[in-house]
């Protein structure tokens, strides 16, 4: 536990944010417990464990972390898959992978590698959030209607559809849409004093009493009150390489969730987290919420953007979050018995439709034709494929655009003259003196900025006719970098240039160009006396050559 993180104490702001916060997290985790399958009492304990454990030993100083949508998507995909091909034992191996996941994370902030968690196009981030918001919404159509989740996922839904339709519950029906209707309805002004989520449950939860019999209505049922089991973790050799898919899965998109939270309270409190740091506190919480089989967690942004507004400034207020929660489920537990299943649905279909990048999806268009293609092919293969291959391909065809673009752009840096009436290279009025009294016999070779190997042809074309120099004059002057792709172009054009009978001088003042030169055995291709010091000795030395 870092003694920094916690000197900033405002005790009535951290004690106000913590309850705050529990009121809002309440409805949440126990909507994502149902949703997941785990149970209401995994999703109210991965509240409090991931909360407190974040709270103690994370990196951020009012960062809130609890079971979030996107994680609950995951963790109910994992928990489907395990629990239909073994029965016995898919539920130990579920919590199994968060365990895992945790790990992984706890490795990825040891690595310290917190910092390149985030270093992804937001094209691909907002893809992907939406198409996690999408699968929420329609994983709980069917609660929605008062009917049990059909198996097989996504897919498995949309095909019971038509029958779900008609056989609805209206009793359900009628609870899931006036739920709905207070989280869309309920006034601003008041949403600063009370969450939306909480009116929503204890006002339909109190209709659903008043109008329905107890039994008419599916409803949660008592949480037990004392503390969670231990799950003992359960590998399984057939399923080995799937857990441990699920796990980097579930870590990954947990240190997302996390960082980019973690970067909009940064923007909040002018402080600065540790994303390392943040990373192994958030991998603790998780082994530790896996271990008593409750749901994994990441940072919240509803939660802490609230914890801030309302005057928290130190890691007590998720402390004391965790505590009124613990409160709430060892003493209260039995005041969740009648809270009925359609009302939880409904909120977890809220909290799908923020998910959803409305900001982006209705102006991608005008930024960026492939930015939009990119983002709703990352949203499409979300859904109906595969996690992995929709962030892995999205990325994957990002970074190529980007390349493409980088190398129009330091093509363009690539110059190749024999004429001073060039004013593409930037030369004095002296060095254009003395490449004119060359009479274009001799050939100035200029590349500027860093050089990555999507530049190489763009090498390739400027210097193929060398042939008809007798000097060329390489000057690195401006290159701060090569790659080994570039490299292996300039050995090229040099041995070409040696094959024609061309002398070559080189100009690199930077010393990590010159190293890497020397890496490439490039330096023992040019005589001794072939470095200059300036282009003006390269350009006399080169009429030397040719007279």
């Amino acid at each position: 536990m870092s003694e920094s993180r916690f000197k900033h104490i405002d005790l009535k702001g951290d004690v106000f944010g913590g309850v705050t916060t529990a009121v809002i997290s309440l409805p949440l985790a126990l909507a994502f417990g149902v949703a997941s399958g785990a149970g209401a009492e995994a999703g109210l304990w991965g509240a409090i464990l991931v909360g407190l454990f974040a709270a103690l030993f994370g990196g951020s100083t009012t960062l809130i972390s609890e079971p979030t949508g996107p994680m609950t998507v995951i963790m109910t995909a994992v928990l489907t898959t395990m629990m239909a091909k073994y029965p016995e034992t898919g539920i130990a191996m579920s919590f199994t992978v968060v365990m895992m996941a945790g790990a992984f994370q706890i490795l990825l902030g040891t690595l310290k590698l917190g910092k390149y968690v985030t270093l992804m196009p937001y094209s691909v981030i907002s893809g992907f959030m939406s198409g996690i918001g999408i699968i929420l919404i329609i994983l709980q159509l069917s609660p929605l209607v008062g009917h049990p989740a059909p198996a097989g996922g996504v897919i498995g839904t949309l095909s019971a559809l038509p029958e779900l339709l008609s056989n609805l519950k209206l009793s359900e029906v009628f609870l899931g849409l006036i739920t709905l209707g207070v989280l869309f309805y309920f006034p601003k002004k008041y949403r600063k004093f009370v969450p939306a989520q909480l009116v929503a449950l204890i006002f339909v939860t109190l209709v659903s009493v008043i109008i329905f019999d107890t039994d008419s209505v599916r409803r949660i049922g008592e949480i037990p009150s004392g503390l969670p089991s231990i799950v003992i973790p359960h590998f399984n050799a057939e399923m080995l390489t799937i857990m441990v898919i699920d796990a980097l899965v579930l870590g990954t998109l947990g240190c997302i969730d996390t960082l980019l939270t973690a970067v909009i309270g940064d923007s909040l409190t002018r402080k600065e987290h540790d994303s390392d740091k943040e990373l192994r506190g958030q991998g603790l919480a998780n082994m530790i919420s896996g271990l008593f089989g409750a749901l994994p967690g990441a940072g919240a942004t509803m939660g802490t953007v609230t914890n801030i507004q309302v005057g928290a400034r130190s890691p007590l207020s998720g402390i004391i979050r965790a505590g009124t929660l613990a409160l709430v489920v060892l003493v209260a537990g039995g005041l969740t018995e009648p809270i009925p299943m359609a009302v939880l649905a409904g909120i977890a279909v809220y909290v799908g439709l923020n998910i959803l990048d409305w900001s982006f999806i209705q102006r991608a268009h005008k930024v960026s034709k492939q930015g939009m293609f990119i983002m709703y092919g990352v949203m499409l293969l979300t859904v109906f494929v595969d996690l992995i291959a929709a962030v892995g391909l999205g990325v994957f065809i990002s970074n190529i655009i980007v390349i493409e673009k980088l190398s129009k752009e330091q093509a363009r840096k690539i110059k190749a003259i024999s004429d001073a009436d060039d004013n593409d290279v930037p030369l004095t009025n002296r060095e254009r003196e003395l490449l004119e009294q060359a009479n274009g016999k001799v050939l100035f070779f200029y590349l500027s900025g860093p050089m990555i190997f999507s530049v190489s042809k763009a090498i390739s074309k400027q210097h193929a006719s060398i042939s008809d120099y007798q000097v060329m004059i390489l000057d690195l002057t401006d290159v701060p970098m090569i790659d080994v792709t570039v490299g292996l172009a300039l050995e090229n054009a040099i041995k070409d240039a040696v094959d024609a009978n061309c002398e070559i001088l080189l100009l690199c003042d930077d010393v990590n160009t010159r190293q890497q030169l020397e890496k490439f055995k490039i330096m023992d291709l040019i005589k001794q006396d072939a470095l200059c010091e300036s282009r003006e000795i390269s350009l006399n030395r080169a009429l030397e050559y040719i007279k």
